[in-house]
């Protein structure tokens, strides 16, 4: 089902291709003065050399709007303002309330997408600087999926280099079972340096460090051992904090550097039998297309090192190559910080000079801002370190639960543990998902947590509210969805209006990769429901007028529940 916007698109776009003699964009969108506006009479007279409102008065004509609006004006040069039919609108709300995916179609067009993000290090702590990665990607993933597309998750975690010879030597100085303790209790900084102070300091574990790398360039059992136990170590407390967090990534998903070592001599081969790799300065290089250094000299990819080495950019064009080549992908989505933006517009481009990514298979990157502390610097713990994602994840469930036991005093101490987790997580990361993803933006605890203003508590707290009507109503809200919905009041068709936008304001998400439009549709949502409960009685209201605004409500509860959801977000139903 099309919200009403795109109907009344779709309704007109034959009208002005018959106008046009070809395609032609009606132009429909969201008015102050009406419920919509059609805007396309004005280009088309430009390129008809004609006059705009005599094409708008042909549009109105043609009776297209005739089942859909009560009112169509003409306005100024050649606008045309419409008012929907209230009946249309009930019409349309009762079709998506009685099912279960809001309006929402599977997209015609699925695709396969491979979504690369999180990717922390082995052996080294996940801090704030995870989390956008973490919580954008994993709400691509969910919306992705619920529109129908094969999505393949992707953890490109830092399990391969030459720090791991340092890392297997210490680990074996200290012992497995110290190590894994220390692991256990998310102490993988101490880990890491403690293994980089020692091979600054000591000579002999330095020979050994090296020694023990060329033993796992070369697959040496006992080497690939220990460092199999590392990476279990490590992802398995990587698991602890993706449970905190809520997303849905698992050791299944897991694609570290170490799968793409075997890849990368294959990669080289082939772009050297493209006849694309050229050497500068000893390395051996390809040179794309618009890219300069800042004296304007062509600037390289590098693939090999004058030493022989592959490189990071070898290994994300093995990555491209796998991902299309043996998951048939055709959509390649990098949820990856802002400062990459060039490194993955190089890869890409040599890419598709080597035919990987070919027509209809597009690579993306989807860049983020920085965590900033409230000197608006880098997020920064007391210390002057980085802030442990674990840590800052705790002390949110810890303010959310002072926050819940001076709101609800009555709830249980289970019950309100639960809530004050769901509040606290949803809080952090829907005040990441709720900033234009390539913004920095300010961590400030007092602003997530708030219970007004655009915050995942609020949102909560609406559907929290909701659903408390229907406890004291004693309905149960399934027998409300089949009920012909009244839209008599103001406040009732601005809601509808809303709800009915759903579908739009997600397609808007997902071919933006911007999760924050979502948040904002859900924000919008949530005041507009705030607005029609202070004007239309519900629980007073005489019948029909009390079901009717019933089912109102329970489909704004559904729809706050399913974008939340969509956002990794639980949504509880009491508070």
């Amino acid at each position: 089902m099309a919200d009403p916007l795109s109907l009344v698109n779709d309704l007109l776009t034959p009208v002005f291709a018959d106008i046009a003699g070809g395609p032609a964009d009606p132009v429909v969108r969201p008015s102050d003065r009406a419920d919509a506006q059609v805007n396309g009479a004005l280009p088309l007279a430009k390129q008809l050399g004609t006059n705009p409102r005599e094409i708008a008065q042909r549009v109105v004509d043609s009776g297209a709007l005739a089942k859909v609006c009560s009112d169509v004006e003409i306005a100024g040069p050649g606008f045309i303002n419409l008012t929907f039919d209230d009946s249309f609108l009930a019409a349309e709300l009762a079709a998506i309330a009685t099912g279960e995916r809001l309006g929402i179609s599977p997209d015609p067009h699925p695709r396969t997408v491979v979504v690369d993000y999180s990717a922390p290090n082995v052996a080294k702590e996940m801090h704030a600087g995870h989390l956008r990665t973490t919580v954008i990607g994993d709400a691509l993933v969910r919306m992705l999926d619920f529109r129908g597309h094969t999505v393949i998750r992707e953890n490109h975690i830092g399990d391969w280099g030459r720090p791991f010879g340092m890392l297997i030597e210490h680990l074996l100085d200290i012992g497995e079972d110290v190590a894994a303790e220390g692991m256990q209790q998310g102490d993988l900084d101490g880990f890491y340096k403690a293994a980089n102070a020692k091979f600054a300091d000591d000579e002999e574990f330095q020979a050994r460090s090296r020694d023990r790398v060329v033993k796992l360039q070369a697959e040496d059992p006992e080497t690939i051992a220990l460092w199999q136990r590392l990476v279990e170590m490590s992802t398995a407390y990587f698991n602890q904090v993706y449970d905190k967090l809520g997303v849905l990534l698992v050791d299944d998903d897991l694609m570290g550097e170490s799968k793409y070592q075997s890849l990368m001599p294959v990669v080289y081969e082939r772009l050297e039998a493209a006849g694309l790799i050229e050497e500068s300065d000893g390395a051996k290089v390809v040179f794309p297309p618009g890219f300069t250094n800042r004296d304007n000299e062509p600037l390289p990819l590098i693939v090999k090192s004058s030493a022989g080495a592959f490189m990071y950019a070898t290994s994300d064009l093995a990555c491209v190559l796998d991902r299309v080549e043996r998951l048939g992908a055709d959509q390649l989505l990098y949820v990856v910080g802002a400062p990459q933006a060039q490194h993955f517009q190089m890869v890409f481009a040599v890419a598709k000079m080597a035919g990987w990514l070919a027509d209809g298979v597009e690579a993306v990157h989807v860049p983020f801002g920085s965590v900033l502390g409230d000197d608006r610097k880098m997020l920064r713990s007391r210390t002057g370190g980085a802030v442990k994602l674990v840590e800052l994840l705790d002390e949110a469930v810890e303010r959310a639960a002072d926050a819940v036991a001076e709101k609800n005093p009555d709830l249980d101490v289970d019950a309100r543990a639960e809530v004050a987790r769901t509040i606290g997580i949803g809080a952090v990361k829907y005040a990441d998902l709720s900033t234009d993803r390539i913004k920095d933006y300010v961590f400030d605890w007092d602003r997530m947590l708030a219970f007004d203003g655009n915050t995942a508590p609020y949102l909560q707290y609406a559907h929290a509210r909701i659903c408390s009507i229907f406890r004291r109503a004693e309905v149960d809200r399934n027998s409300v969805r089949s009920t012909a919905i009244a839209l008599d009041e103001p406040q009732e068709r601005v809601l509808a209006k809303r709800l009915l936008a759903y579908p739009s304001a997600l397609d808007e998400t997902v071919n933006t990769f911007s999760p924050h439009k979502l948040c904002t549709y859900l924000f919008d949502l949530a005041q507009e429901f705030t607005s029609f409960y202070e004007h239309c009685p519900v629980m007073k209201a005489d019948e029909p007028v009390r079901t009717s605004r019933l089912a109102l409500c329970d489909l704004t509860a559904r729809t706050l529940e399913h974008g939340l959801g969509l956002l990794g977000i639980t949504a509880p139903e009491a508070m």
